[in-house]
């Protein structure tokens, strides 16, 4: 396939470390252009730099968002009216109705749309989920916790210090316990959206999960983890091996997903329907 013409919106710290590199190197795309709040910031991602979004959407046949979910709600519906494909990034918008939007402007422009859950390209989730599927699992637990919000750390920011976990790795262990566990149903939070949030999720079939969610806790922190239990055993997600590209996963099936059509399991309707649970759970939180 010829590589996909990517133009990238945002050039902050996971720009520099993800979104840019895998653009560039991937032999599926190529990274035609950046538009970003600072142009300088911009021009050190080795990519054209465009003053006007518009003009990036002209030098580009699909676009990918590592901005605020705010900003890639709005920026999104503008790519999609403008019949680009997306790679998104989670979660879909800062609210329900942002991500509401996103979605139907995908849904109303026909184009193709891609999320990047990012454990989701891993080989270590794929073969968790595909053992998940043996054990018949009814039960499951996952926990993410870290101190990403204190300090001077890379991604302590504006958006993540005023939501929380919830919001930023929310989506990452609700999609997978989704995942492993069957659609969910139902959610029931319980804590404060800055410290420590709990979940007990329930799913189609039956199944119930809990998980525990933190980006406030100080020292060292246990690795993340996920693990589900069924009337066949049980299986675990274990620690991702560093040699593991998926970001080379994600370029391939963005490239794929634009070029033979036909969408992904991870598109814009997925991401809204994980932020309808995120949402219903932040309504139950106490601030």
């Amino acid at each position: 396939m010829e590589p996909v013409a990517v133009g990238l919106i945002g050039a902050g710290p996971w720009a520099r470390m993800a979104h840019a590199p895998m653009l560039a190197k991937s032999p599926h795309t190529r990274l035609a252009g950046v538009w970003a709040r600072r142009p300088e910031a911009a021009a050190e991602l080795g990519a054209p730099v465009f003053a006007r979004v518009e003009e990036l959407f002209e030098h580009c046949e699909a676009v990918a968002f590592c901005v605020p979910p705010a900003v890639q709600a709005e920026y999104a519906v503008r790519a999609a009216r403008a019949g680009k494909a997306l790679l998104l990034e989670k979660p879909l918008g800062d609210s329900l109705e942002s991500a509401r939007r996103v979605a139907d402007a995908v849904a109303e422009a026909g184009v193709a749309s891609q999320m990047v859950f990012s454990m989701r390209y891993t080989a270590a989730a794929r073969g968790f989920l595909a053992r998940c599927a043996e054990v018949e699992p009814f039960g499951g637990h996952a926990a993410n916790i870290s101190g990403a919000l204190l300090g001077d750390h890379p991604f302590a920011t504006p958006w993540r210090l005023e939501r929380g976990a919830l919001l930023d790795v929310g989506p990452h262990v609700i999609d997978l316990l989704d995942a492993a566990l069957g659609p969910v149903t139902g959610v029931r939070a319980h804590g404060h959206p800055l410290r420590w949030v709990g979940l007990l999720l329930e799913h189609e079939g039956g199944a119930v999960s809990e998980a525990s969610l933190s980006m406030a806790a100080g020292g060292e922190t246990p690795p993340s983890s996920i693990a589900v239990y069924g009337r066949n055993g049980s299986a675990a997600l274990p620690p991702h091996d560093k040699d593991d590209d998926y970001l080379a996963t994600v370029a391939e099936e963005f490239a794929a997903t634009v070029r033979k059509g036909g969408g992904h399991p991870l598109d814009a309707a997925h991401g809204l329907r994980i932020q309808k649970i995120i949402a219903e759970a932040e309504a139950q939180l106490t601030p």
